[in-house]
């Protein structure tokens, strides 16, 4: 070891702590390591503990105990709750009105924990991870995920090609909650909903950019057996943020969080306020069941324009969920205008 590496060495140790002395050259944190170690034994350094700086260990997720049949009862008392309307228009949607991207100054939980959201989800939803050194424990390079989506195990490696297999979904997406309410909420209201791990989960990544900002009458995960939670969970957010559902929306919710065991709570009977509005109703076309194909991941079919406006996801776009060449008539890539 040369000279000036001793007496960096020394000073190190002595400090305790990463200190650069005049004339030394600045280490890495695998040299620092090496040189500790080389002179732990040498210089006799004063004990010091330094103040907690690793970002802190993120509450395991404790799994609903309640049976499959509590849990989709209390999901659907909570959809009664919720209102009913149709959606808002999309214009003047834009992703940077929900705040900086994985924000940490936010008001939720993980907020200001010094980490940033993206990397809080991937700690929280991954086993066996590895992170960065010299980012407390933040960055999250490696690790494996049981994708609720798809039902299937991916190993997650940081890297330009390699990052989008796993990316955090939004449970109810951010487009979907501006067309239901979400125009409503203060700028930080949209900051903590677009960054609330309530409403976030590590999923397959080419599985979340088919479901889009698809809601449940137009999307639901491929892995059937995660229906239920996936949808329980969109109501919880929703009911927190002060959202509402669509009238197909809510249908294709309450049928399947029937079909888990659940039981709707008794409706209460409203007297008709007029003939007139009693005549409207009974004339809405009925919202058409979510039909899906065998290779489309959970993507809805419309059988017509009618079928895709009663689901309110009229008009759609070459890509969207549910679009198809022969609703666009026109071909100009909008389909049911």
């Amino acid at each position: 070891m040369s000279k000036v590496l001793r007496r960096c060495a020394a000073g190190v140790a002595a400090a305790a702590a990463t200190v650069v002395l005049a004339g030394c050259e600045p280490l890495d944190s695998a040299q620092a390591d090496d040189v500790m170690s080389s002179t732990s034994t040498a210089v006799e350094a004063p004990r010091f503990t330094e103040p907690e700086t690793t970002a802190p260990s993120l509450p395991e997720t404790t799994p609903d105990s309640r049976p499959l049949d509590e849990r989709s009862t209390a999901a659907l008392t909570a959809l009664a709750d919720l209102p009913v309307k149709g959606r808002a228009p999309k214009t003047g949607y834009s992703r940077d009105l929900f705040g900086q991207r994985w924000s940490d100054d936010v008001d939720v939980e993980y907020g200001h924990n010094g980490c940033d959201t993206r990397n809080d989800i991937l700690r929280r939803d991954l086993t066996q991870i590895a992170t960065k050194a010299g980012t407390r424990d933040c960055v999250v390079l490696s690790g494996t995920l049981n994708d609720p989506y798809t039902g299937k195990t991916i190993e997650f490696v940081r890297g330009s090609d390699s990052s989008s297999a796993v990316q955090i979904d939004h449970v109810v997406a951010l487009s979907d909650a501006w067309q239901k309410g979400a125009q409503q909420l203060s700028s930080d209201e949209r900051a903590n909903f677009a960054n609330d791990p309530r409403n976030l989960l590590a999923v397959d990544g080419p599985t979340n950019q088919r479901k889009s900002d698809g809601d449940a009458a137009t999307w639901l995960p491929p892995n059937k057996s995660y229906r239920c939670t996936y949808v329980a969970r969109q109501i919880e957010v929703k009911a927190a943020y002060r959202l509402w559902v669509t009238q197909a929306e809510k249908n294709a919710m309450t049928r399947l969080l029937t079909d888990c065991g659940g039981d709707a709570p008794e409706a209460t009977e409203e007297p008709a306020t007029s003939e007139r509005t009693t005549d409207r109703t009974a004339a809405q076309p009925r919202p058409q069941p979510l039909v899906e194909t065998p290779d489309s991941g959970g993507s809805a079919y419309y059988a017509n324009c009618s079928a895709a406006r009663a689901a309110g996801a009229a008009p759609l776009h070459a890509g969207d969920p549910g679009y198809s060449r022969k609703l666009d008539r026109d071909g100009d890539g909008v389909a049911c205008e």
